[in-house]
Order: structure tokens, then sequence, then C-alpha cells
């Protein structure tokens, strides 16, 4: 794992884009294909601004996935994550073959056909982010390290669900959906690569956690840790309680 630190979330934002588009750009010369696992959230605004902007990525070529999504919630609400990424991902690239996560529907049909797709070839770069309470997708402490399901129903914690609200999602914690399908933490780290973003004063209580503390189900993106293709793109507010050892190490 590398960890990178940067002024702010705009050039990390870039890094990461620039880093993201490098790996795609040489999946889809290698094999003809890039296929990616894309986050949603209030933090990767400024990766997927940049990102969809980047020159030189055939898109038409990408296949997308995503990390999670809130059961009971339709695709046309504010929150959604289907609706996230049709506005700031898909709709900019023309990324013509993704696959939701249909909350909303039949869950476990939805789960197995989209598990099923995800499993039929290797992910070669997946776009996570990690929530105020260390969550990895919504695998919240303490996450499962153990199951090889590709998807998991899992329920939400209140510090996760506070987390959305926080972010303008839902106007109260009752609006707040209790359950959602989320990857696991084992089918994350199956992905080659893996470019976790993480800017702001809020993360860095859970980056400290996870990055200094043991590898956990309590800090559920310690996992990332074990993958050695994994860069965290931090910036000097969210690495702020690092160690100064550790903040000198990566900046």
């Amino acid at each position: 794992m590398v960890i990178k630190i940067y002024e702010d979330k705009a050039s990390l934002g870039r890094a990461a884009a620039e880093q993201a588009a490098v790996s795609l750009r040489k999946a889809i010369q290698e094999s003809g294909r890039a296929r990616i696992i894309a986050a949603t959230g209030a933090s990767q605004f400024e990766f997927l601004d940049a990102l969809t902007a980047m020159p030189g990525i055939e898109w038409p070529r990408v296949e997308m996935f995503h990390l999670d999504e809130y059961i009971g919630l339709p695709a046309s609400h504010p929150a959604s994550f289907r609706k996230y990424l049709l506005e700031r991902l898909i709709g900019k690239t023309k990324i013509n073959k993704y696959h939701f996560l249909e909350g909303d529907g039949d869950v476990s049909k939805t789960v197995r056909k989209v598990a099923e797709e995800l499993t039929a070839a290797a992910i070669d770069v997946a776009f996570v982010g990690i929530g105020e309470n260390g969550h990895l997708a919504f695998n919240d402490p303490p996450a499962d390290f153990q199951t090889e399901e590709p998807y998991l129903i899992v329920d939400l914690d209140e510090a996760c669900r506070r987390q959305q609200v926080g972010e303008s999602w839902f106007a109260d914690l009752s609006d707040v959906p209790k359950r959602a399908i989320s990857m696991s933490a084992r089918q994350i780290l199956k992905s080659k690569e893996i470019l976790a973003v993480v800017p702001e004063a809020r993360k860095a209580q859970a980056v400290k956690s996870c990055f200094e503390g043991e590898v956990s189900p309590l800090a559920p993106a310690s996992i990332l840790r074990t993958h050695a293709h994994t860069t965290v793109f931090l910036d000097k507010h969210s690495s702020a309680l690092l160690s100064p050892e550790k903040r000198k190490a990566f900046a």
C-alpha cells in the first residue's frame, strides 16, 4: 500500500484521476477493455470531475460496477447511488456497460445477478472511499473480513447514517435507510488495483485508525493495507492526525 498526501482535495482529486486514467488506458490497451468499481459520496466529487475530463480514455470499452446501494430507495431519490453515478460518471463519459444494484427491487435477485457478472472476470481498478467510521463500501465496523460472498446485505450503523445526513443527502436521520447492499471487503481486495480517495478533516480520525492502528474489522478500511497495489490519496486535512513520522514519510 502507498499513501500520498496533497495540499487540498482539488489537487488530491486531480492526482487520483491521473493515476486512474493511466490504469484505464493500460487495461484497454492490453485487453481491449477495462473493468472498474466506482465509489460514490461527497468525497469523490473532485476525483470524478477530474477523471471524466481526462483525455484518451475509450470509455465505451469500460465496464462499471458500483460498491453499494441503499435498500428501499428509488433510483430517482437524490441520495441514490445509481442517480449519482448516472449524473457524475456514466452521463459524462457515455459508459454503456454498467451493472446497477437495484435496492428497491428484488434485492436477492439483484445481488445474485450482479455478483455473477462481477466475478466473471478480474476487476482492473476499484475506486473506493473511507467513511467517517472507517467503513469500506457499506461494511461498517465490525466488518466481515471472512466472507467470500461478492455482495452482502448489511445493517447500517448510526455513525454511517449520520454521515449521510451530514453530507446533506438526507434531511434527517429518520430518512436514512437502515439497510443496504454492499460489496464485501474480500471482494474489493480481489481487484488488481485499488485507489482510495479520502479528503477532508472529518475523515482524519478514520484515517488514523485505519492506517496507524491494527488491521481490524473494527477499522474496516484497514484491510486495504493487505493489498499490494493500493494507493491512498489524502489531503492535509484528512491526514492531520497521522503521526509526524508517517506524514513526513508520505508527504
